[in-house]
């Protein structure tokens, strides 16, 4: 058991990248409210801009484990915003189908890989962040799966994709969607379905009318509420490869989300700890986030080439053909 010195010791060794990727995340926050732009992508761009600070020998050990450990616990406490009873009203049609698209877009995230000579590894990180939530699924993810040298900016690439996708579609989908005369809860479903992440989800359900924004984030919620899924599947698919059934341990940090997630739809969490849980969650994730813009360069990224955005767009305008399809053809209730 570690001594209180050892404790000391670790706690000074951590203490000046912990603080480097907090503040990060506090500006990045700050702009985020007041320019009304997503907080992920302001705080992976500024912290790409403190890379040099990586290897420093005083800040190296703080930023990995701000972009570790505080990432999966950042995970964990996200199981405090959902609940089984706010999918309820959505009905067995309506499950089915996000169900559905959530697989096939996962699926032809590994055609589009295989299409671009992209690896498996990517193809599970586009797929799920397109599918699921965007930034945090694409987070949640890579550490279930076996890392390489290509993780991390290929982790950067993801979050700053999804993210500035979610953007863009939060502009054009309400009028798209107006356009081709949809009804109010057909054009929630479609953005709860197919938007990457919750705020701009909420963004642009509400920008319709208010039966848009709740259906859009019904349906956004019971996508995320797949999350742990998903990780599961991944987690016992991935350590299957590496030495059969038996060899399967989940990662702590996903029993931990199942856990939470469970006792808040059981009501055993208070709304007000489940507040204070969200929130933590949030600064959390941002702080990670920080901490892996710290991580990887502006040239790495670059390096990543064409075919990393080609697979990520075309996942993204495949599970908007597939929920519009579900939409036209009545599968949805909607």
């Amino acid at each position: 058991m570690a001594s209180l010195s050892d404790l000391k010791a670790r706690a000074q060794a951590l203490f000046p990248g912990l603080l480097l990727a907090l503040t990060i995340a506090a500006a990045a926050r700050f702009l985020s409210e007041h320019y009304v732009a997503p907080v992920m992508l302001f705080a992976l761009l500024i912290g790409m801009a403190f890379n040099f600070m990586a290897d420093q020998p005083r800040t190296a050990e703080g930023v990995v484990f701000s972009s570790k450990t505080l990432l999966r616990l950042g995970i964990v406490l996200l199981g405090a915003r959902i609940t089984l009873g706010d999918i309820a009203g959505i009905g067995v049609s309506g499950l089915s189908t996000v169900a559905g698209l959530m697989a096939l877009t996962i699926g032809f995230g590994f055609v589009c890989a295989k299409l671009f000579s992209r690896g498996w590894r990517f193809a599970i990180l586009t797929g799920g962040a397109v599918a699921i939530c965007g930034a945090s699924a694409a987070l949640a993810l890579a550490a279930v799966i076996p890392a390489n040298e290509k993780t991390e900016r290929n982790v950067l690439f993801t979050v700053v994709a999804v993210t500035t996708l979610s953007t863009i579609a939060m502009i054009v989908y309400p009028v798209l969607f107006g356009l081709a005369g949809l009804s109010d809860g057909q054009s929630g479903f479609l953005i709860g379905a197919t938007v990457h992440d919750v705020a701009q989800v909420v963004g642009a359900g509400y920008s319709i009318s208010t039966e848009a924004g709740d259906t859009a984030t019904i349906i956004k919620l019971l996508r995320v509420t797949l999350l742990p899924v998903v990780l599961i599947i991944v987690a016992l698919s991935v350590a299957g490869q590496g030495g059969g059934f038996s060899q399967v341990r989940l990662p702590l940090f996903v029993v931990g989300f199942g856990a939470l997630t469970l006792a808040n739809s059981a009501g055993l969490i208070p709304p007000a700890l489940a507040g204070l849980m969200v929130d933590a969650s949030s600064w959390l994730l941002v702080t990670a986030i920080a901490a892996l813009g710290v991580r990887t360069s502006m040239k790495a990224m670059l390096d990543l080439g064409w075919r990393h955005v080609a697979v990520i767009v075309l996942e993204t305008l495949f599970l908007l053909a597939l929920a519009w399809a579900a939409v036209s053809a009545g599968l949805t209730g909607f």
